[in-house]
């Protein structure tokens, strides 16, 4: 039988660019990729030819967190990949930190008294970025810690690192520019002389915003659609009764109607062509985890923790345990939003999911 990852064309084989090295992939459009200090060791960013009010340059799409080593990389690509242009703005996919970490440097690099290098970002996706570089987010804190502790995670220590965490998001995105262009569904960015519009997606980010032009058959994806990977969909302390699951399942149709060789541009693996094919796998591998859940529920109730088992076979750290309990409330919570499970809270306070009886 032949695996998921086979149903995929990688039209750039197994190439990568060299770190701050610029690799073409279309038309005006170049591949960096940046190493990041989690399980997910890596993220790609996107260079494209720009010309803004008659200045050539460069539109960066996404930054990598902010530590020394991907300013490093940064200088090596302004020496040696952007043809001595300067780079005109920076585009961010959304809030998290491997995507917006180095924007505020980037801007203030590249800003001069006669043109500023601006940021363009949805305004949801700014606000709360903005909100915490300023203090405690859904990845760390006291907030987290009790919202977790809600859904079974009871582990001391574990939840002592959480406490301890709530410097986590501006460790790695100090700050975020204060002023912003605002990206909105649909909106139409010419760039380099093309057309490249904004997918809006939910689920993921709050108001993440992939770009696609027609005339270049290119879906810069952003975490919206990766190979290889599923994209991390959690519910966080900040709104805790979220369906953020089908926000981005139904987010994820608004990409149907591209064309199906179209070459996507993921945040995470390699460029890929099969944008359909891989929708398809995407939604069959959370019907399937929802089925899996639901049949569980039946027998007794579960809490999210309870629930880790059923959809992570492999161990994990204290940061994937974060993203897992998100994924394993936001899977419990698609099942309770559409009246297949229930929910109680236990004498212990943990909520638990149960079937209908």
């Amino acid at each position: 039988m032949s695996s998921p990852d086979s149903a995929l064309h990688y039209f750039l084989g197994e190439q990568r660019p060299a770190a701050g090295q610029a690799l073409p992939v279309a038309d005006g459009v170049y591949w960096l990729r940046m190493g990041l200090p989690f399980a997910l060791d890596h993220i790609n960013l996107w260079l494209l030819r720009d010309e803004l009010d008659g200045r050539p340059g460069w539109t960066v799409v996404d930054c990598c967190v902010d530590r020394p080593e991907a300013r490093a990389q940064w200088e090596q690509v302004f020496a040696e990949a952007l043809d001595g242009l300067p780079v005109l703005r920076v585009v961010v996919t959304h809030m998290h930190p491997d995507h917006i970490g180095l924007a505020h440097w980037l801007c203030e690099r590249w800003s001069t008294p006669a043109h500023e290098c601006r940021l363009w970002i949805s305004a949801t996706d700014h606000h709360l970025a903005r909100l915490g570089t300023l203090g405690p987010t859904g990845f760390g804190g006291e907030g987290a810690a009790q919202f977790f502790a809600q859904h079974g995670l009871t582990d001391p220590q574990a939840l002592a690192e959480i406490r301890a965490r709530s410097a986590y998001y501006p460790s790695l995105v100090p700050q975020v520019p204060r002023t912003f262009r605002r990206l909105l569904d649909g909106m139409a960015l010419t760039i380099g002389g093309r057309t490249w519009r904004c997918i809006s997606g939910h689920g993921h980010a709050p108001e993440h915003m992939a770009l696609h032009c027609e005339a270049l058959g290119v879906l810069i994806s952003g975490d919206m659609v990766l190979p290889r990977i599923s994209t991390n969909v959690s519910v966080f302390d900040m709104e805790p009764e979220a369906d953020a699951l089908t926000l981005f399942l139904d987010s994820l149709e608004k990409f149907r109607p591209l064309s199906a060789d179209t070459r996507v541009l993921p945040s995470h693996g390699l460029p890929f062509q099969g944008l359909h094919t891989r929708m398809d796998q995407l939604q069959a591998h959370h019907r399937d985890r929802l089925h899996e859940l639901a049949h569980a529920c039946v027998e007794r109730a579960l809490s999210a923790h309870d629930a880790l088992p059923l959809l992570f076979a492999r161990a994990l750290d204290l940061h994937q345990t974060t993203f897992a309990m998100g994924e394993a409330v936001a899977h419990l919570h698609r099942l309770w939003h559409r009246g297949e499970l229930r929910r109680r809270r236990d004498a212990d306070g943990v909520y638990r999911f149960h079937a209908p009886h």
